[in-house]
């Protein structure tokens, strides 16, 4: 690799860790993203809307394979995903619905808690 090319590597990388040190602060569209979904529910229409995990607004959308996706886009990873607002830039993505809750998504998220209920436990007692 070039000298070049390296630096441009290093650039890259700590615009990228300056981008997550910055303050999170939630986005603007996040309570007319609510309103939404309330005004979509009370007409009966579920809909999941991606949502970005760090400023949590909903202008994420994929990224492209001939802009650094190309194993996602061959199906061998997770798709990525970027926020157009704050540039979060990864594979793991929220989703915001307006769907009721069935019983299997409320046994999911109580695993969920009781596995991070547990690490907090065995973090605690090797203190």
């Amino acid at each position: 690799m070039s000298e070049q090319e390296q630096e441009k590597k290093n650039r890259k990388k700590k615009k990228h860790l300056s981008s997550l040190e910055t303050e999170r602060a939630e986005s603007e569209l996040l309570p007319e993203l609510m309103k939404g979904l309330e005004e979509l529910e009370k007409e009966k229409k579920h809909v999941d809307i991606q949502v970005c995990p760090n400023c949590k607004s909903p202008l994420v959308r994929r990224v492209g394979s001939m802009t650094g996706d190309m194993l996602a886009h061959m199906g061998w990873t997770p798709p990525k995903y970027e926020c157009r607002e704050c540039g979060w830039r990864e594979r793991l993505v929220l989703k915001a619905t307006n769907r009721p809750t069935s019983v299997k998504d409320v046994a999911i998220m109580k695993e969920a808690k009781d596995a991070e209920n547990e690490k907090r436990r065995k973090e605690i007692k090797e203190r």
